[in-house]
């Protein structure tokens, strides 16, 4: 891991909250049907006719006390079915990103489902270009960087993942990457081997969810079949001395959710959670919001929450943190290295 810099430590305690909201840092897992907060969902369901199955924003939100993972899933599909023309997706895009710059994320590799809307009749060109409108909004009027990886669906077939593949191919230079999402419980990574090498002889950038319910087994799949870059959640991954070795040893990123751990039960509190014990054992961990809207906050509020919780965070862990999550985004070294640069002046200027 990159040794941090010696004026990191010279940051005091008191000052670590403004510091971690003003630093800028990347956003690797944030599924952007997932930022879809109750009031927008009310305000699209109004605009398309859409029916709701809950009576007011307050009933929708009360709603949102998860169990599980498919507990969460349950009320993201529903959700995600007030979304049906251009202007729609690129409303949640833009309100996301609002909330993104105000946290000082500079660049946003949103995930985002096709599956999710080609089965309700949505066509995928639609997704794709209404989202991609609200990229190109955040970049010229927030200074804000951002790119798409279309995610397949772990619940469904590797067939159905192809045909998604193949309809989303005439929009080839609207997504850097693909992701698999959804049910991670028996449906190994390796369901979808075949998906993932014609993604890679395209040219795609490839990561997968891995080990947040699924065990250990799952990520070894992720990183030997799929040979993904990047490890989306993998918080399971201590239970494996062998994968916390080979982990470390590739310098794998690992794209934390620590509120979205909690709230899904992964974790029964913050002050339990395994992000300390991740980061000493060398692995480059990083700090996402994962499903804001439902999970409890965005980028700065899951930082906040974690080093509320953890009293072995710091400053340098701060750092890490964010540094790690610029050096894991899919974008040019020079670029990343103006991003580091200025990582570097914040800690400065907030240094005793």
């Amino acid at each position: 891991m990159t040794p941090v810099p010696s004026f990191v430590n010279d940051v005091p305690r008191e000052r670590l909250p403004a510091l971690l909201a003003a630093a800028p840092k990347a956003e690797l897992h944030m599924h952007i049907e997932g930022s879809l907060e109750p009031e927008l969902i009310f305000e699209l369901a109004r605009r398309n006719g859409v029916s709701l199955s809950y009576p007011s924003v307050e009933a929708l939100r009360a709603a949102y006390a998860f169990t599980d993972l498919q507990s969460f899933l349950d009320i993201y599909y529903a959700g995600a079915s007030v979304l049906l023309t251009e202007q729609d997706f690129e409303d949640m895009a833009w309100a996301y990103f609002q909330r993104a710059a105000a946290d000082n994320v500079v660049h946003a590799e949103l995930f985002f489902d096709p599956q999710t809307h080609t089965e309700r009749g949505v066509p995928i060109g639609v997704v794709i270009n209404g989202l991609t409108r609200g990229i190109r909004r955040a970049r010229q009027e927030l200074g804000l960087s951002a790119a798409l990886i279309l995610c397949f669906l772990r619940h469904l077939s590797e067939d159905d993942a192809f045909a998604t593949l193949e309809a989303a191919l005439p929009y080839r230079d609207r997504f850097i990457g693909v992701g698999l999402d959804s049910s991670e419980v028996g449906h190994p990574p390796e369901k979808f081997a075949r998906v993932f090498a014609r993604c890679r002889e395209l040219g795609l950038h490839v990561v997968a969810h891995a080990g947040e319910e699924g065990p250990p087994a799952y990520v070894w799949s992720a990183l030997d079949v799929l040979k993904v870059e990047r490890i989306d959640h993998g918080v399971r991954s201590l239970e494996d001395p062998a994968l916390v070795e080979r982990l470390r040893a590739d310098g794998m990123a690992l794209t934390v959710c620590p509120l979205s751990n909690v709230k899904l039960c992964v974790f029964p509190d913050m002050a339990q959670h395994n992000l300390v014990r991740l980061l000493r054992a060398g692995l480059k961990a990083t700090i996402n919001s994962d499903d804001p809207a439902y999970f409890g906050g965005y980028m700065n509020a899951n930082f906040q929450a974690a080093f509320d919780a953890l009293p072995e965070l710091g400053p340098a862990e701060a750092y890490t943190l964010a540094r790690n999550s610029l050096e894991a985004s899919f974008v040019d070294a020079g670029q990343r290295d103006r991003w580091i640069e200025q990582l570097d002046a914040v800690f400065r200027a907030h240094a005793a």
